[in-house]
């Protein structure tokens, strides 16, 4: 009898709406954290904050309490990028209870996980909207893999595609790992919902978070970019990657250009949010104006927002934060 009013509980506090500190409050009681994994009846983490926390392919990095959920870190041994990897997860307070939809950060040059989740601000307002963060690094790291002294190709630059030529194509996988591996590792160790995912990204980021959108119809409900590289195959940092790591053949390159994705693109419908510093010190690289173009002429929406005195920096992108959730979330809900 108090298993089954116990169960009925938990389902009301599931599909609530309380705030982080009610959550805490509720689920305070000895007898709710043993019993709730039997109301559950899937495997997400155990108890979130656990510090001894080791899978056959995933292993704990490192673990903060932040606004009633959990940032952690954690490290695996990729697949497709043949080396350690390390990527962030925010699990918001409603993790130990349900499965919830799951935002994708991508990056820019040289980046980390570190700078999203510690510049970002954005598990504030993912514990506010009862969202997953999930924020892989740029690209694959370590002594054997390749690498170049500049600090807009090789590791902290990879671009978000799969390279073809050598030395690079062993390792640059960074589109297979950021669409198939990483999700399928997300999905079968944390309370996500693999059918509401969405995706999103600062600078090269933002290129990717785009590519990936519209290479893959239907796998994202949405996608958002701050300052993305719009059109790479016209900036320098794209001609100078793309050649790289994928050689001469210019026409290849469109395959992963969003200006030039986006002519054929046929899915589902999209609603992208861009947001772009008009002080961004960046922008003959970005070329927001062709991107926007391409998606006027494609009948793709895009709303893409210039900011005034804003440059290219996470205070740029912590500032409108609040607002790219809650454009991913109006579709998730949906």
């Amino acid at each position: 009898m108090i298993s089954g009013l116990l169960r009925q509980c938990l389902k009301l506090i599931a599909g609530s709406r309380f705030s982080p500190r009610e959550i805490r409050n509720l689920t305070s009681s000895s007898l709710i954290k043993t019993d709730f994994p039997a109301f559950r009846g899937i495997h997400t983490t155990g108890n979130l904050s656990s510090t001894n926390f080791k899978m056959s392919e995933i292993t704990l990095v490192s673990n903060n309490k932040c606004f009633g959920g959990w940032q952690k870190v954690f490290s695996h041994d990729s697949s497709e990028l043949k080396c350690k990897m390390n990527f962030g997860i925010y699990l918001p307070p409603q993790a130990e209870f349900e499965s919830l939809p799951v935002i994708y950060w991508l990056s820019g040059l040289t980046c980390t996980e570190q700078n999203f989740i510690t510049k970002s601000g954005a598990q504030r307002y993912a514990s506010e909207h009862r969202v997953v963060l999930v924020i892989p690094d740029t690209s694959p790291r370590g002594e054997d893999v390749p690498n170049d002294k500049a600090d807009d190709l090789g590791q902290g630059a990879g671009f978000y595609l799969d390279a073809t030529q050598e030395p690079w194509k062993n390792n640059y996988r960074m589109y297979s790992y950021i669409t198939k591996e990483l999700p399928s590792l997300v999905n079968s160790n944390f309370p996500v919902i693999p059918s509401r995912q969405s995706i999103m990204g600062h600078s090269m980021g933002g290129h990717g978070a785009l590519i990936c959108a519209l290479k893959n119809p239907g796998m994202y409900t949405t996608v958002s970019a701050f300052a993305p590289i719009g059109n790479p195959i016209e900036s320098a940092w794209g001609k100078k990657a793309f050649s790289s790591y994928l050689g001469d053949d210019e026409e290849s390159w469109k395959e992963w250009d969003a200006t030039h994705l986006v002519k054929s693109y046929s899915g589902p419908p999209l609603s992208i949010l861009i947001d772009q510093g008009k002080a961004d010190g960046f922008i003959s690289q970005l070329l927001p104006d062709n991107l926007l173009s391409a998606f006027k002429d494609a009948g793709v929406t895009l709303i893409l927002r210039m900011q005034e005195s804003y440059d290219h920096s996470y205070f740029f992108v912590s500032t409108f934060m609040d607002d790219h959730v809650r454009h991913h979330v109006k579709y998730l809900e949906n």
